[in-house]
């Protein structure tokens, strides 16, 4: 996988965590220990801007000249203090929306867009869409988009293929089942495709290491909830080109070889899918 991903909670990644956590401390350090003459009754965006401007003054200062030092911070602090202060909510009080902004903005040419107050999802009670598009023999599939299907042993030989043609001359195989009942799916794109589903997300996916079937792991995001799944693509002249939305149920996306996208939907369970991963090769 070309990039990675770091959601905070993740005990496998301490570093990431430690760093957050010294710059928050580092921070409220920062706030609680600033000391300006006169400072009472200031926004700690002011008291920032002060410290900043104090500093800045030649000592001795004459006590005129720092009145009027003060002065002038108090009349634009109240200008920057609205900036200032959401800069400070962003570096200290939501690391997790910055962590869905840097490392979750393209999983595999998925895009995932964190929102906890965005549009909540429908119900994901509908059957997974099965392989209806243009059904197609596994190796005429891998012929016809450029790259071999993986299969997961676990699911065993597939019900159906399909080959779904996208501009640009590129295509998504999908791989369907059928178990007790409902349809499982797996779809397969070249990780490079800029992107072709997005994820609109109010919860963050749980960060997973799965099996990569040679012994290895391979980075994984679990999404347990039922969430806003847009089907599209951007074309090399910038234009997205969007073909549906709807509701997903859990899904399973991951990065197999290193160069194929995987999303498995239609599995209830991470135990589960993480077992299927793991036999997918």
């Amino acid at each position: 996988m070309t990039g990675s991903v770091k959601v905070a909670g993740d005990e496998s990644e301490p570093e990431p965590q430690d760093g957050r956590a010294r710059l928050r401390a580092e921070l409220l350090a920062l706030g609680r220990g600033l000391e300006v003459p006169g400072d009472a009754g200031l926004t700690m965006a002011e008291r920032v801007l002060a410290r900043i401007v104090a500093e800045g003054v030649p000592a001795p200062a004459a006590p005129g000249r720092r009145e009027r030092a003060r002065v002038w911070v108090r009349r634009r602090a109240r200008l920057l203090a609205a900036a200032l202060s959401g800069l400070l909510v962003v570096l200290v009080l939501t690391p997790p929306v910055r962590a869905a902004v840097m490392d979750w903005f393209d999983f595999g040419g998925v895009e995932v867009r964190y929102d906890p107050s965005g549009p909540a999802a429908g119900r994901a009670g509908g059957p997974v869409p099965g392989c209806a598009a243009e059904p197609v023999a596994p190796a005429r599939a891998g012929e016809l988009a450029g790259f071999r299907p993986l299969a997961p042993e676990e699911l065993g030989a597939p019900d159906a293929v399909s080959l779904t043609r996208l501009p640009e001359g590129r295509s998504m195989i999908t791989l369907c089942w059928r178990e007790d009942g409902r349809t499982v799916r797996l779809d397969e794109f070249a990780s490079a495709l800029d992107p072709y589903f997005t994820k609109q997300v109010r919860e963050q996916p749980e960060w997973l290491k799965l099996a990569d079937g040679r012994g290895g792991e391979v980075d994984g995001l679990w999404f347990a909830r039922p969430h806003l799944l847009t089907i599209g693509m951007i074309t090399a002249d910038g234009t997205r080109w969007k073909r549906s939305q709807r509701t997903a149920g859990p899904t399973l996306l991951w990065v197999g070889d290193g160069r194929v996208t995987l999303r498995l939907e239609g599995v209830s369970s991470a135990d589960r899918a993480r077992e299927i991963a793991g036999s997918t090769h």
